[in-house]
């Protein structure tokens, strides 16, 4: 049975408590034994070691690891101490890439310990009749709690007693002003959680009044618990670009593997040396791996968050970047994230006038010049009602040193104040030249409050409600009208409130809702509402270029829902807002058929976050999730990539978030997909460079071991290659910058390869290129100077040579001519160094260990030419568009 539904004669029987006395300490240790205490499971973190061990599941990694092992065994075969150089070098290159994937991976889950720590340490209780202070950990149902403002509350419970009692609930349902709460209320069954007012709910805090409740619901069985539980079972999956690089290690491998398969089957045919057999295996096998390909791109997504970092984005896991620059749908919540998660007076309707003023009070303060022009463009009557509205507050808004607002109380009191104190009225001085000498509190019944003050001399009594409830008592002023009002500034999904006043003869002796709250003169009324970022209605235009479809979904009414979002560009001509109780009538199927329809879902739980999320994933799209509440962490973890809030962002919603935005801006979130498009074309950049280069090696060892049966470049010297004279250059192309149009194109399909648009042939034909080059050399090295070892000189340094050189081309589909030679800083050093490290090589006694020899002059200069050819290549095919840009 549904607790919120249900009366108190029912709610006490089925908890088997007493709503008056609460539970017995013996019937409440009893119950603890039963339901257990009152936390939130943890999920088992891994240790180190499984996370260094996970590094191995790699099947390139695996591969290496194989080749390391004949390698090893071929040493201890020959009995030379100098064979064992390669298997270390393996092994140590393993290692290092190992340690990188655990230093680089996501630090071990936080929302879980956030959400434990919202808890409150401690509970009021009343146990046997008598008040206690337990532990929140103690609370079993049943339990009666006793709660007031400031307290947090420490388990989901039923009202049974509630005096003008508000709590604050953003966090759970995204709301963004306190839910106001009435133990009297049967709610409907299957009623939105923010419609439960007769409930108060776990972690969230009361800020205003006093209540009691009777404990329905601990631990993991709590709304909070529920989101654990939702996080929890939410896996992580893997981001585009890592199913990517994990296929084409498959691939790579597979290749490996069977060219290793021809080599061997060929070498034996041939009764070459078993030992020779393996060599070359394990060269090919090496020359087949792109070993510094995973680090590679671990280092360029690490340049890219120190960017963002810049630029007030912080990102908690790497492969984050990538897939935002992918994102095609962004699923934001709107209270603090479109919203700026304050209440502000923007309308005011005073009794008389023809239509409502806009008030625009976002200024520097009562004592700047713009407060002062503001307040001179107001009629008297505004500033009159702003006035007495700010008295009738409880609420105030504190200045600290560095003029930043701190608001305490009720949101729409500290608006009306904040509005009051901009146009030259603060509060401290209203309330010293107005004294408040007696008032009667709201109550959620009355749906009114009252305070009395001096005025000029003179004792007034001011109200201040909702118009529904102020109505009746007035006696002066155009009521009709004010009627419309009301109903046009709700319909624009503004919260409205009424003020009248009364002057009394005398300070009251008998201060009573009968003897004051009547015979009123109605002053007019205010509206208010959590107004749009000014920067997020332009974030959303570049969404909307750019090809990414902005969707709100919040737990708010969908009629302010559809209002701001309208008002932003997220809600257009032909789009659907739609509330949680309609989806709920809708199954999967339904759902994936409307989802591009709807552009607001509105009053939604945590579950029908995760369902719209997955809705739009089953048709393809990348889906980017933000917010920053409580409510928000399920659907953070589950979307594509999750954006947290940094300043209002709850600790669960960054912990589940795979980025949070430092400054709270959405407009961030903009700047965050430029790059991340920009980074995901640098990767492509990458991987085409060092792909291209490690098919070269392949058809090289291959190509010379079926032509000539000789081994034309050894496992040292490809490593050598692959990790020294190829990554320096690699990381540089990496950071090269982001072009200025890449707003302008259309998200990268879902299900788009990194190979797509003709990339795949371009690496094979680019492989193809090395490979010859390289066999020429090894030709002509080995014909120049009688020994395979001249041979294996001239390949390496071709190879090593020709690849720094192509670097440079793989920077633009531009011509360098276009871009400039040596427009990347970064490239040409580390050019310079790639080149110093081959030279140093080929003529230092490394060499020896490298197993290369000295060339004559002439054949030197035989492989600087072959080095350039790479370069007249791509610029012939960039010429004649056979290398051009795709969107």
């Amino acid at each position: 049975m549904n607790m919120y539904s249900s009366s108190k004669e029912q709610l006490q029987k089925e908890l088997d408590t007493s709503l008056c006395a609460g539970l017995t300490g013996e019937e409440a240790s009893a119950r603890l034994g039963r339901y257990g205490e009152n936390r939130l499971k943890e999920k088992k973190k891994k240790t180190f070691w499984q996370r260094f061990l996970d590094q191995f599941k790699d099947v390139m990694i695996l591969i290496l690891l194989a080749a390391a092992a004949v390698s090893f065994v071929l040493a201890v075969m020959s009995g030379e101490g100098s064979e064992f150089f390669e298997p270390v070098l393996i092994l140590l290159i393993v290692i290092v890439n190992a340690v990188m994937g655990v230093m680089q991976e996501s630090k071990a889950e936080k929302a879980l310990d956030a959400l434990k720590s919202m808890s409150a340490p401690h509970a009021r209780v009343i146990r046997g009749g008598k008040e206690e202070i337990v532990e929140a950990s103690s609370l079993v149902p049943g339990d009666l709690m006793l709660l007031e403002a400031g307290d947090f509350v420490p388990a989901d419970g039923r009202l049974v007693e509630a005096s003008a009692l508000k709590v604050e609930e953003s966090a759970l349902t995204g709301e963004s002003v306190p839910a106001e709460k009435d133990a009297k209320a049967l709610v409907e069954d299957n009623a939105p959680l923010g419609d439960r007012v007769n409930m108060v709910y776990s972690g969230c805090s009361v800020t205003y009044g006093r209540g009691r409740a009777v404990v329905t619901a601990t631990g993991m069985n709590t709304e909070m618990g529920k989101i654990a539980g939702l996080l929890d079972n939410e896996r992580e999956g893997l981001t585009p670009l890592q199913q990517k690089l994990a296929g084409l290690g498959s691939r790579l491998g597979l290749l490996a593997l069977a060219a290793c398969a021809v080599i061997f089957v060929v070498g034996l045919l041939d009764d070459m040396p078993v030992m020779e057999i393996f060599m070359t295996s394990v060269s090919l096998a090496v020359s087949a791996i792109p070993e510094g390909l995973p680090a590679i791109v671990t280092i360029v997504l690490s340049i890219g968050v120190q960017r963002m970092v810049k630029k007030n984005a912080i990102i908690r896991r790497l492969p984050a970047v990538e897939t935002l620059g992918s994102a095609s749908v962004i699923c934001s919540d709107k209270t603090g994230t479109l919203t700026q998660n304050r209440m502000t007076l923007v309308k005011a309707y005073v009794d008389g006038d023809t239509k409502p003023a806009d008030i625009d009070t976002e200024t520097g303060g009562s004592k700047g010049e713009q407060g002062i022009r503001a307040r001179k463009a107001l009629a008297p009557g505004v500033l009159r009602l702003l006035q007495y509205g700010s008295l009738c507050c409880d609420g105030t808004v504190v200045f600290g040193e560095d003029k930043k607002e701190q608001h305490v109380g009720d949101p729409t009191e500290t608006a009306i104040v904040l509005a009051a104190h901009r146009l030259g009225m603060p509060k401290e001085e209203l309330n010293v030249r107005c004294p408040r000498l007696a008032d009667l509190p709201f109550d959620s019944d009355r749906k009114r409050m009252t305070t009395i003050h001096r005025i000029d001399g003179k004792v007034i009594a001011i109200v201040k409600g909702a118009f529904d409830s102020i109505r009746p008592l007035c006696v002066a002023g155009d009521l009709e009208k004010a009627a419309a009002v009301n109903d046009a500034m709700s319909g624009e999904a503004l919260r409205v409130l009424t003020i009248a006043c009364r002057q009394l003869e005398e300070e009251p002796r008998d201060v009573s809702i009968d003897t004051i709250e009547k015979d009123l003169t109605l002053l007019g009324l205010v509206g208010m509402i959590d107004p749009p970022r000014p920067e997020a209605r332009a974030a959303v235009a570049v969404c909307r270029q750019a090809g990414i479809r902005p969707v709100m979904i919040t737990g708010d009414h969908v009629v302010t829902a559809s209002a701001i979002a309208r008002d932003l560009g997220i809600l257009l001509e032909g789009d659907q807002a739609v509330t949680g109780q309609q989806l709920a009538q809708m199954d999967d199927a339904q759902l994936d058929e409307s989802v591009r329809r709807i552009a607001v879902y509105a009053r939604v739980s945590p579950e029908d976050k995760i369902r719209i999320v997955k809705a739009w994933q089953r048709q393809g799209e990348t889906v980017s999730m933000t917010g920053d509440g409580v409510n928000d962490a399920p659907a953070l973890k589950a979307a594509d990539i999750g954006c947290a809030m940094g300043i209002t962002g709850t600790d669960v919603a960054k912990g589940a978030a795979d980025m949070t935005l430092t400054d709270d801006n959405f407009a961030t979130i903009v700047d965050a997909v430029r790059e991340g498009r920009g980074i995901y074309d640098n990767i492509k950049k990458v991987v085409g460079f060092l792909l291209g280069t490690n098919i070269g090696e392949v058809l090289t060892v291959f190509c010379a071991m079926i032509l000539w049966r000789r081994t034309p470049l050894v496992s040292m010297q490809l490593l050598w290659i692959n990790l020294v004279t190829d990554s320096l250059p690699a990381i540089a192309l990496g950071m090269e910058d982001v072009e200025p149009d890449i707003m302008d194109r259309e998200p990268k399909p879902r299900e788009e390869g990194i190979f797509a648009h003709g990339m795949g042939a371009r690496i094979i034909l680019q492989g193809c290129m090395f490979g010859l080059l390289s066999l020429a050399a090894f030709w002509l090295g080995w014909k120049g100077t009688g020994q395979v070892a001249g041979g294996q000189t001239m390949a390496f340094m071709v190879l090593a040579l020709s690849q720094i050189v192509q670097a440079f081309n793989m920077r633009s589909h531009r011509s360098l001519f276009q871009t400039g030679f040596f427009t990347n800083k970064k490239l040409n050093a580390a050019a310079a160094l790639s080149v110093l490290l081959v030279c140093l090589v080929l003529f230092t006694p490394l060499s020896v260990a490298f197993e290369l020899i000295y060339l004559p002059a002439h054949l030197y200069l035989a492989g600087a030419g072959l080095c350039l050819i790479p370069f007249v290549c791509m610029e012939a095919s960039k010429a004649a568009g056979l290398i051009h840009h795709k969107n």
